[in-house]
């Protein structure tokens, strides 16, 4: 892999130039590399709009999340609120800041706003729509979406379809980011407040164990389909002999692959696959998989906490904690509704354009679809209009070697963050809540942590109390390895989404390469009572099928000889 400046590669040159003013830091947790350029645009646009309107909305004193992809790499940057444009590399004197920030007519507004936000407390609102009305209606637009039948339509129609879902999702999207306001917000300021009270993040988490119901869903969906064949004497082989034990096995295995088959499930990205296209991995998961188990006592937990907390604060610690646990469902139910479910439907309408290609003779695979820009794959289904198939081939063979690349972890000056103490309270509250976030999901990884301490063994952040030894599936791609994947195995990969809890019931512990302690996949580890490292970095490296113990407790993943 190269790392080089202005590198050659496969279709020119390679150079890792920063794509706007200030400093950029690589996010390998969501989009690993490689992306499709379909996923730039929804990704890039989404995020900026979703984090604009919600910092706005909560008093973040940051403009928004902006996103870029450099070389098919996401890369974030926190937009100041001041002097967005220009990359500042010295701070002026903090008590020219502290001037600035109460005189200057952005921070005063967004002071105003975190006042009404921390008296309001509007995630309450928005987590209880999310229940009675946004999730229901999110459903049911999936389910339409899906309904259409595609095979019966004529390119016009498909190009309709198209157009419409490329719309829906930029709107699913956005209003994907813009819930993280609401969902991770509340759970930002209980760690940060209890970073504030000394209680490290690591100790806070396990108090949040449970209150995501959203997460188990699949695995307790998949138990009652297990138990409606505990008489049948010959195991099934197909999901169609699955269907045949009886009326109401066929029913329930119906019910799932409607709300959960069309899921991408083992990435963000489009050309990942979604539950429908892995007939195995879904009987195995219904044949072999496991019941939810708890790692420990949630309200054991955050009795103990309380106990850490100066006794004139614990009624705050109370009040967060609720307000967390009351988010935390949305925080993991977000993304199956709001991304992975249209993102599926997006690429089965890709998939349907790209046989149109083939079948047209402009292109040589249907997975060629996935090179083409949204005008592009719309303009083939208008006009017949397409890159030739050389050209669509080599865009494929370019963006394969681009996602074995080793990226820059950051690109533009290192730009140094301004104290929290210059701005005005309850700035700091809020914005110190934002950089927990971040820092916890994993999204900026801290260099040091590339730093090779042991020849096999490999650290990271352990999820659960009990270690664990087995064989170890490898997935650096997940979708072949989760196919090969038996139960008991130790799934070892970059990194999860939401949508993992419909596979992860047959393996027995979970080991990222990417993420941190808030990430999807250390939720999942929780929830489900996974015994999990999260953010090993080079665990990759280890050759599959080797036997692994997964140690939660101090964090580590060894080769066992």
């Amino acid at each position: 892999m190269q790392s080089e400046q202005d590198s050659p590669g496969k279709g020119g040159a390679i150079s890792w130039d920063p794509p706007g003013p200030g400093s950029w830091q690589l996010d390998r947790s969501h989009y690993p590399g490689g992306t499709t350029p379909i996923s730039e645009e929804l990704i890039s646009r989404s995020m900026e709009r979703g984090m604009r309107r919600v910092f706005r909305d909560l008093g973040t004193p940051a403009q928004t999340m902006e996103c870029k992809f450099v070389n098919g790499f996401m890369y974030t940057r926190l937009r100041p609120l001041i002097g967005a444009n220009r990359s500042t590399t010295k701070l002026p004197p903090p008590a020219v800041l502290r001037v600035a920030t109460r005189l200057h007519p952005a921070f005063r507004r967004a002071r105003r706003q975190t006042e009404r936000t921390l008296a309001d407390r509007p995630w309450r609102k928005v987590v209880a729509d999310w229940h009675a009305s946004t999730r229901p209606r999110l459903e049911a637009d999936n389910l339409r979406f899906h309904s259409v039948a595609l095979v019966h339509a004529t390119d016009p129609e498909a190009a309709d379809h198209l157009e419409s879902l490329l719309a829906y999702c930029h709107e699913c999207f956005e209003l994907h980011f813009w819930l993280h306001g609401y969902d991770l917000g509340p759970i930002g300021m209980l760690l940060y407040t209890c970073e504030g009270w000394g209680i490290p993040v690591q100790d806070v988490l396990p108090a949040l164990e449970g209150a995501s119901p959203s997460t188990s869903g699949p695995r307790r969906a998949l138990a009652e389909i297990r138990a409606s064949l505990a008489d049948v004497e010959r195991r099934p082989t197909t999901l169609t002999e699955l269907r045949a034990v009886s009326a109401d096995t066929s029913a329930k295995v119906d019910d799932y692959l409607r709300l959960r088959g069309s899921l991408l499930f083992s990435r963000y990205d489009l050309d990942g696959l979604t539950l429908r296209e892995v007939e195995p991995v879904l009987l195995s998961t219904i044949l072999d998989g496991d019941s939810v188990r708890a790692h420990g006592d949630p309200l054991a937990v955050a009795a103990e906490l309380r106990e850490r907390v100066p006794a004139g604060e614990r009624e705050v610690f109370d009040q967060w904690l609720n307000e967390a646990r009351a988010a935390m469902d949305l925080r993991d139910d977000n993304g199956p509704h709001t991304v992975e479910w249209p993102a599926g439907l997006l690429r089965y309408a890709l998939l349907d354009a790209g046989r149109r290609m083939v079948n047209a003779g402009v292109a040589s695979s249907a997975e060629h679809a996935f090179e083409l820009s949204s005008d592009e794959a719309v303009a083939f289904l208008r006009t017949g209009a397409s890159p030739p198939v050389n050209e669509l081939e080599a865009r494929a063979e370019r963006r394969s070697y681009l996602a074995g690349l080793e990226p820059h972890p950051t690109l533009g000056p290192v730009e140094p963050q301004p104290p929290l103490d210059v701005l005005a309270h309850p700035l700091p509250t809020m914005l110190g809540a934002v950089n927990i976030v971040i820092r916890e999901m994993g999204m900026v990884r801290d260099p040091a942590s590339n730093t090779v301490q042991e020849e096999g063994v490999f650290r990271g952040v352990g999820v659960g109390t009990v270690s664990y030894r087995g064989r170890a599936r490898i997935a650096t791609s997940p979708e072949e390895a989760i196919v090969t994947m038996e139960p008991g195995d130790v799934l070892i990969v970059r990194f999860t989404t939401p949508a993992y809890n419909v596979v992860l019931g047959i393996v027995s512990a979970v080991v990222t390469a990417e993420g941190g302690p808030l990430s999807h996949a250390a939720v999942l580890a929780r929830e489900l009572g996974i015994p999990a490292v999260i953010g090993a970095t080079g665990v990759l490296s280890i050759v599959d099928g080797v036997d692994v113990e997964v140690d939660p407790v101090s964090g580590t993943v060894r080769v066992v000889e």
